[in-house]
């Protein structure tokens, strides 16, 4: 069964503009694995868009928002073996997905030049 669906979109630009004047907001955004991949890339801005849109779109289908012991590094997006996006939960994010028994999470991400956008599902 569907516990929640989420979706997000963002422009590269904006996310571009914030990582590159907060001292310190990518590495409270992304983890390490998700720096070294989005900046492996040649266009890095748009990896990181779609990331933190998925993530955006991860916590609407929570129904909770962010915050409340929620942060977006409890959250790392991985490619699996085919290259698509896959969720690795941590923390309280963690505790919360098993207190309400979700054990599928679908992802979906893309971007453009100027925009990203996200796609979550999840189940029960």
């Amino acid at each position: 069964m569907i516990f929640g669906i989420g979706t997000d979109i963002i422009e590269v630009d904006r996310v571009l503009s914030q990582l590159a004047k907060t001292e310190g907001l990518k590495s409270k955004l992304f983890t390490e694995e998700e720096i070294k991949y989005c900046e492996s890339k040649r266009y890095p801005e748009q990896h990181f868009a779609g990331r933190f849109a998925a993530k955006e779109a991860f916590f609407k289908a929570l129904g909770t928002g962010w915050g409340r012991g929620f942060a977006f590094d409890q959250l790392e997006i991985v490619n699996n073996e085919s290259g698509n996006p896959d969720f690795i939960v941590n923390g309280k994010v963690k505790e919360f997905l098993k207190t309400k028994k979700i054990t599928k999470i679908h992802v979906s991400i893309s971007h453009l030049k100027k925009i990203a956008n996200a796609f979550v599902i999840l189940e029960y």
